[in-house]
C-alpha cells in the first residue's frame, strides 16, 4: 500500500507517526515544502520574547525520526497538482527544479494554513513580516533587534502574545485591529477589557476599530501604516490577520467550505474515497453549534492526524468534534475559553442567557485567595451549556477543559451546579467556582410550587 502525505506539521506528523506504527508494510512518502517539520507555531511568541532560548524544543519530530520509522520524507518538495481520481501527484524538487510524477493508494492532505495577506498599497516594502513558521520567527527576531517601534496588525492570540513579548523586550508597540476590542473571537468584553487595561498601563498603543488601508515607506522600508483613522509611524510591521486553508490542490475535487476548508466526515475522509485530510486545511465539527467550522488549532490538528491513521483502512474511531478550547497567559493574567462567547451567540442568532461570577477561588482563611472571574453562556430554552471563559491571576485555566467536556456531552447549566468536584482548602472551596456559576444560574423555585407539594 502506498500512502502519500502532503505537508508535515501538526496533523501531518501525527498521521505519519501513527500510520507507520499501524501499517509497517506500507510505503509512506511525505512531501514537505519547508526544510523542517512539526514546528510548534504556538511557541513563536515565547521564542521571540526569549522565554524559549533553544528553538530545537519547538520541533517535536524530524525527518530523521520519521526515517527511523521507515518513512521517506522529501523536504523542500512541492506538490504541484493532485489528480484524486487517477491517484497521481505531480511533484517538483524545489532545490533542483526537477519535476516528477508519483502515485498513491491513500492520500493524506495535511497542507495546513497560510497567513491571510491583504492586497494593499505598499505591501512590497521591507520590514512587513508574516508570523507562521520557523523561518518567520527567525526573521522577526532578527529584524526586531534593530528597530524601536513595532506595529502588530491583528489582535487574535498570536498578535496579542507578540505585543506582550515586544513590550517586555523594551520596544514601543502599537496593536491595530478592525474590531473595537482585542481577542473578540475568544473573549467577551468584560474579559478582553482587562487585558486592554494592562496593555495601556504598559504604554502599548491600542489602535482599535480601524482598518489598515496602505503602507508608506522610506528607502524601501515601511515607515507608516495608513489606517481608516490616520497614520501610525513604525519601523516594523507584523501581520497577524488570521489564516486561510491551503487547499488549492484539491479545489473542485472534494467538498469544501466557502473559505476553502476541506469538509471531512467523522472518520476524516473527504468526499473522495481514499483521500483523507486533517488539521488547518480542514473544517471541524463545532459541537456548540453542530456545524462545520474553521478553527485552526494545534490541538484539533494532532487529534485529527491520529484519527486519519486509525481510519485509513477501516472506520475504527470517530472524531468527537471540538469546542475550540484555548488558553492564554498575558502578564499576570491567566485566561482560557471554550465554546461560544456571548457575542458569537448573537452572530449565530442563538437565544442565550449568561451568568458571571467573581469569587475567591479558595477559602479566604488561606494565606492568599485570589479572585477568579467565570462567565458561562447557555441556551435559554434547553439550558444546554454553550461556552465559558475564565480569568484569574492564579492558573485555573484547566477548568475550561472540564467545561469543554460538559459542552461536548450536552450538559445543562443546572447539572453543572451539582457536579461532583473535590474540595481541599489549598485548591478550592466546598462549592467549586464552576458549581457556584451553575448555582447562580439556577431558576428560582416559586412559593406556589412549594405550597402545591
Amino acid at each position: 500500500m502506498k500512502i502519500a502525505v502532503i505537508g508535515c506539521t501538526h496533523a501531518g506528523t501525527a498521521a505519519v507517526v501513527n500510520a507507520a506504527k499501524l501499517y509497517p508494510e506500507a510505503q509512506i512518502t511525505v512531501y514537505e515544502r519547508n526544510d523542517n517539520i512539526s514546528f510548534l507555531s504556538c511557541g513563536i511568541a515565547l521564542y521571540v520574547g526569549g522565554v524559549v532560548k533553544d528553538p530545537e524544543g519547538l520541533f517535536y519530530s524530524s525527518p530523521q525520526q520519521l526515517a527511523d520509522l521507515g518513512v521517506v520524507t522529501h523536504m523542500r518538495h512541492e506538490v504541484l497538482a493532485v489528480d484524486a481520481d487517477a491517484k497521481k501527484l505531480q511533484v517538483r524538487n524545489m532545490q533542483t527544479g526537477e519535476a516528477f510524477e508519483d502515485s498513491f493508494d491513500k492520500l493524506i492532505v495535511t497542507t495546513g494554513s497560510w497567513p491571510i495577506i491583504p492586497k494593499l498599497a505598499g505591501m512590497e516594502l521591507g520590514n512587513i513580516l508574516l508570523c507562521k513558521n520557523y523561518d518567520h520567527s527567525n526573521t522577526i527576531i532578527d529584524k526586531a533587534k534593530n528597530v524601536n517601534h513595532i506595529t502588530v496588525v491583528g489582535a487574535g492570540y498570536i498578535g496579542v502574545e507578540l505585543v506582550e513579548a515586544f513590550q517586555q523586550s523594551g520596544k514601543q508597540v502599537t496593536l491595530i485591529d478592525s474590531a473595537d476590542r482585542i481577542l473578540n473571537r475568544y473573549l467577551d468584553a468584560e474579559f478582553s477589557s482587562r487585558i486592554e487595561e494592562s496593555f495601556s498601563s504598559k504604554g502599548i498603543e491600542l489602535a482599535l476599530g480601524q482598518t489598515v488601508q496602505a503602507f508608506e515607506g522610506k528607502d524601501g522600508m515601511v515607515s507608516h501604516v495608513v489606517t481608516s483613522k490616520g497614520k501610525i509611524e513604525t519601523d516594523l510591521v507584523i501581520l497577524c490577520i488570521g489564516f486561510r486553508p491551503n487547499t488549492e490542490l484539491l479545489r473542485g475535487q472534494v467538498d469544501m467550505l466557502p473559505n476553502g476548508a476541506i469538509i471531512v466526515d467523522e472518520y476524516m475522509q473527504t468526499s473522495k474515497k481514499d483521500v483523507f485530510a486533517a488539521g488547518d486545511s480542514c473544517a471541524v465539527r463545532y459541537n456548540p453549534t453542530g456545524k462545520a467550522a474553521y478553527i485552526p488549532l494545534a490541538t484539533n490538528a494532532v487529534r485529527m492526524g491520529m484519527l486519519v491513521a486509525r481510519n485509513l483502512m477501516h472506520k475504527t474511531t470517530k472524531y468527537l468534534g471540538t469546542q475550540g478550547t484555548s488558553g492564554l497567559k498575558i502578564y499576570d493574567l491567566n485566561l482560557a475559553s471554550t465554546g461560544l462567547t456571548e457575542g458569537a451567540c448573537k452572530d449565530e442568532e442563538l437565544n442565550v442567557d449568561t451568568v458571571t461570577i467573581e469569587d475567591a477561588y479558595r477559602p479566604e482563611f488561606m494565606p492568599t485567595a485570589e479572585t477568579v472571574n467565570v462567565k458561562i453562556v447557555y441556551e435559554k430554552e434547553s439550558r444546554r451549556l454553550l461556552g465559558a471563559q475564565i480569568m484569574s491571576k492564579v492558573d485555573l485555566t484547566q477548568a475550561m477543559n472540564t467545561l469543554s467536556v460538559c459542552i461536548q456531552n450536552k450538559m445543562t447549566v443546572d447539572e453543572l451546579a451539582f457536579v461532583d468536584f473535590f474540595f481541599q482548602p489549598h485548591y478550592n472551596k466546598p462549592w467549586n467556582f464552576l458549581n457556584s456559576a451553575g448555582i447562580a444560574a439556577l431558576p428560582e423555585i416559586k412559593t406556589e410550587q412549594l405550597q402545591h407539594h
